[in-house]
């Protein structure tokens, strides 16, 4: 017998219909090391849920004309403004971790975003994305975005705005690499669908691509505009990318050994 996931998941938990499907929906729950996507999906009735906690949102800074919060995954930046009544200045992917900053006033508000306009603004992220990225490349591809009823999303076209993506390798082990993102532009899923377009998507970036993991592997490290410059560490779910690349160069140097 069979019975829809969130449904199961509000019994094991002892928590409402409405609460579970939220935590399916931020992307938090998973059986059989597998992510539930689809709330309303059936499962059998004996399927044990293991449920992610949701990180809280930190601040990192507030002046008088700005607060600098350090984003956890899995939360919209729409949520972030509402829990500190402020409005925002740029937006992150849901499950997109880093700075996000809320603006105090309208007249730094108005400032900054002509800073935008004028590429003024210093953006740089970390990903972790398939393939060996070798070495440090510009991508200059136009996107133009398409929007449906429940969602927008990136396509690289000719039709498109200009959008400029440089990227730097830091660091690689067999399938995947981590690297440098630095964005010129600010289009809607800018660095997703460029590095989809590369041939490099991002781990855990389904929409465009990427294998299958817990969420995006897409951080926002460091953040400057004026002489405001902000910086965020990486989530501990970066570092353990580089744990277990350590783990199996340790096993595979083992096995050398042996040999």
């Amino acid at each position: 017998m069979k019975e829809k996931a969130y449904i199961l998941l509000a019994k094991q938990e002892g928590i409402s219909n409405r609460a579970a499907k939220e935590l399916i929906d931020r992307g938090l729950v998973f059986a059989r090391d597998k992510k539930i996507k689809i709330a309303r999906g059936l499962l059998p009735k004996n399927t044990k849920f293991k449920i992610l906690k949701l990180p809280k949102a930190k601040k990192i800074f507030e002046d008088e004309n700005l607060i600098a919060i350090d984003k956890p995954p899995f939360i919209t930046s729409e949520e972030i403004a509402k829990m500190f009544n402020y409005e925002l200045l740029h937006r992150l992917d849901k499950q997109t971790s880093g700075i996000l900053i809320l603006v105090k006033n309208k007249e730094f508000k108005k400032a900054a975003i002509n800073e935008f306009k004028k590429q003024n603004v210093y953006k740089e992220y970390i990903a972790w994305v398939s393939g060996i990225v070798a070495e440090p490349m510009k991508i200059d591809l136009p996107i133009k975005i398409i929007k449906t009823k429940s969602k927008a999303f990136a396509k690289i076209s000719k039709d498109g705005v200009e959008a400029i993506t440089e990227i730097e390798p830091i660091l690689a082990f067999r399938t995947k690499s981590k690297i440098k993102a630095i964005i010129h532009t600010g289009r809607t899923h800018q660095i997703r669908a460029h590095l989809k377009a590369i041939e490099h998507p991002i781990i855990g970036d389904e929409t465009y691509g990427g294998i299958s993991y817990k969420r995006v592997m897409l951080h926002h490290h460091k953040f400057k505009i004026f002489d405001y410059n902000f910086t965020s560490a990486e989530p501990s779910d970066f570092k353990m990318q580089e744990e277990e690349r350590g783990k199996r160069g340790g096993k595979e140097r083992e096995k050398m050994r042996k040999r």
